[in-house]
């Protein structure tokens, strides 16, 4: 389709006009579609934030639908713990939990389907048993609801802050205090909007708890635990505080040679099962990745 931009769009980013011009689509997807080069502005490939001129012609070949519903797909899959009201994933890195934009296939959801059959349905046929959600660069545990019932026993439990969630990060620097607790809100970054931010001072609210457990040359290994679960909540944070996680290069970290993915990995889970009512702890290793680029810092002390 074939939309044209008026001298009074000049100064618009190309998102933002479009999304105005087919509110049909979201500015995620619209996004998607820049970023693969299904948008050309007089025939050229440009970025979301691209500013208009004005009097510009702009072409958009509206790319796949995702499904209406998850799709069963034979993917590997950990389980680290199952009953009858849950399972406990070890996710690992690269791995995206639910479909999205520019993401249909190899999601965690689709493998689950595979393994289950069928989980709860209280979030949609899109994202049937995901009761929280883990970025798709970090790893480890992440626990899935089999019934609607334990769907709303475990949201509830998420929802009171009773589930305890304990990660490990490596960041640049060495933060000082060396134990401390943040809690600016997050919100979208207006600019970019594939980040959030703490620096507009206005969001949801979140709570990030941090200690320093070892320190190397440049980089410090951290224990998080987090009260809240926003959306890029402990990376953001962490950034914030000038200590952005290792290999994290969308929140300010450099560049880290041969490392494909950030330093941030959910090692302990702690929730009430739903029927039993038992206290259940579930831990996850970190990944060699992880744990070699460790010892090697170790070994070089």
């Amino acid at each position: 389709m074939l939309i044209e931009a008026q001298a009074a769009d000049g100064g618009k980013r190309v998102d933002t006009f479009l999304r105005e011009r087919l509110p049909q689509f979201s500015r995620s997807r619209l996004q998607e579609w820049i970023k693969s080069g299904l948008v050309l502005v007089d025939g050229a490939k440009v970025r979301s934030s691209y500013p208009l001129r004005g009097q510009q012609t702009i072409s958009v070949t509206p790319g796949e639908l995702p499904p209406l519903k998850a799709e069963a797909e034979d993917l590997p899959l950990r389980i680290l713990y199952e009953n009858q009201d849950v399972v406990v994933i070890d996710k690992p890195a690269g791995m995206v939990v639910h479909a999205g934009a520019g993401h249909t296939k190899g999601t965690l959801v689709n493998a689950l389907l595979h393994h289950f059959g069928s989980l709860s349905s209280l979030n949609g046929e899109l994202r049937p048993g995901i009761v929280h959600r883990l970025d798709r660069d970090t790893s480890g545990v992440l626990v899935v609801a089999r019934n609607n019932a334990a769907h709303q026993a475990l949201a509830q439990q998420f929802q009171s802050r009773q589930v305890e969630k304990a990660y490990l990060a490596l960041v640049h620097g060495h933060p000082r205090p060396a134990q401390g607790r943040i809690t600016s809100p997050i919100t979208r970054d207006p600019i970019r909007r594939t980040r959030m931010t703490t620096h507009l001072g206005t969001g949801r609210s979140a709570l990030t708890d941090y200690r320093v457990i070892e320190e190397f040359k440049n980089v410090s290994l951290l224990e998080v635990r987090i009260g809240t679960g926003r959306t890029h909540q402990i990376r953001v944070h962490l950034a914030s505080l000038g200590h952005p996680v290792f290999g994290d290069r969308l929140y300010g970290a450099p560049v880290a040679p041969g490392f494909n993915r950030f330093f941030l990995h959910a090692r302990r889970l702690s929730f009430v099962s739903p029927s039993s009512g038992d206290s259940i702890t579930i831990e996850s290793p970190l990944p060699p990745e992880l744990s070699g680029y460790l010892d090697s810092l170790r070994h070089s002390k």
